[in-house]
């Protein structure tokens, strides 16, 4: 908003030619996302208190987690006001890619919200059935999946996948592109959905995950420097770092209040739509397969569960002490501060290795 009517008057007053740079407006989208969770963080934990939206516990989890019951959930309001406020005030609104991920900003923020919602009303941890839950994200997978066949993000690679560290590598999905893109979308808000399960986990990890992602987005909208790293180019992929870093000041604001001891916690609200943000924003700057290494947490976040629910109910044994893995860790006696440091660490570990692909090739 504020690129299209304040450039606009750059030739009367030359300043605001500055709006035209994508730096100057991610920057600011950080600070006002920041700003925002600031001012209405206060306000929305109060209500969620006063109204007793209160965090539902685990019966079977950790016996440290049971002092979380008194803490508000669904601070995903917080998250999801800061990054949709920011991006409307600096992004370009005439961008594609900018108008799918509000969209999809939206859309899962509103499908964890009747998560969080049901399972309120019915005081336990069953919300959305899981068929409900992976039928509305699937929607909006195949939507963009759809709309992708149509118009690529970049025409000359619309099916390729690029091998990272391989140069000039590409596997051809072809038909089955379409697929992989809602398993990406799906895949990844479920992820994040597994890792909160700690004070800060979550959250922490998005930071590092989505500051990763918006340097490859403005690397892959920017031809010259694409081709210099010999990645592809997409056309008006530097804008999704704009939203990229809105979901990084919300993220950091977020933190303010969630770290150890946490005074609210995202809920499904959150997580849902910053895992769907990451899988669609590696999607459209077509960075498919790093999602996988640079996402590592929430990866194995994920497979701990797949693999723990797969073995027992073929042996009716555990390998893990508890899943998701940040509880297998935890009932190793490990404080809760403890395993979410190390797995912000290995976050940064495997960012740093992410970049390592861009010149690895």
């Amino acid at each position: 908003m504020l690129y299209h009517i304040l450039y606009s008057f750059s030739y009367v007053f030359t300043p605001f030619n500055i709006f035209q740079y994508i730096t100057f407006r991610a920057g600011g989208a950080v600070l006002t996302s920041i700003l925002i969770c600031f001012i209405v963080g206060p306000y929305i934990i109060r209500e969620l208190t006063k109204f007793k939206i209160k965090q539902v516990v685990r019966i079977d989890g950790p016996s440290t987690h049971l002092s979380k019951k008194e803490t508000p959930t669904m601070g995903g309001l917080i998250i999801l006001l800061s990054v949709v406020i920011s991006v409307l005030l600096w992004a370009r609104l005439d961008n594609r890619f900018i108008i799918w991920l509000l969209i999809g900003s939206i859309w899962f923020g509103f499908l964890g919200f009747c998560d969080d919602f049901l399972k309120l009303k019915r005081r336990n941890t069953k919300g959305l059935s899981v068929r409900g839950k992976l039928l509305g994200q699937t929607l909006f997978a195949a939507g963009l999946a759809a709309y992708l066949s149509f118009f690529p993000q970049n025409p000359e690679f619309t099916t390729l996948v690029n091998i990272p560290y391989i140069k000039s590598f590409f596997i051809n999905f072809s038909f089955l592109y379409m697929v992989l893109v809602m398993v990406i979308v799906v895949g990844s808000s479920n992820a994040v959905n597994l890792t909160d399960g700690l004070d800060g986990l979550a959250i922490g990890n998005i930071v590092i995950v989505a500051f990763t992602l918006a340097l490859f987005a403005y690397f892959a909208g920017h031809a010259k420097i694409a081709d210099y790293l010999k990645i592809i180019n997409v056309s008006g992929a530097g804008e999704i770092s704009v939203f990229l870093c809105a979901v990084i000041g919300a993220g950091l604001g977020f933190l303010w209040y969630n770290a150890h001891p946490a005074q609210i916690f995202m809920g499904d609200t959150g997580s849902l739509f910053l895992g769907g943000i990451l899988g669609i924003s590696s999607i459209f700057i077509k960075q498919e397969i790093i999602l996988v290494l640079l996402g590592g947490v929430f990866v194995a976040e994920a497979l701990s569960v797949i693999i723990q629910v797969y073995h027992y109910k073929r042996t009716q044994k555990r390998i893990f002490k508890m899943a998701p893995l940040h509880h297998h860790f935890e009932m190793l006696r490990l404080s809760e501060t403890k395993v979410t440091i190390r797995f912000w660490i290995i976050g940064i570990i495997l960012a740093i290795l992410s970049f390592a692909s861009l010149k690895l090739r």
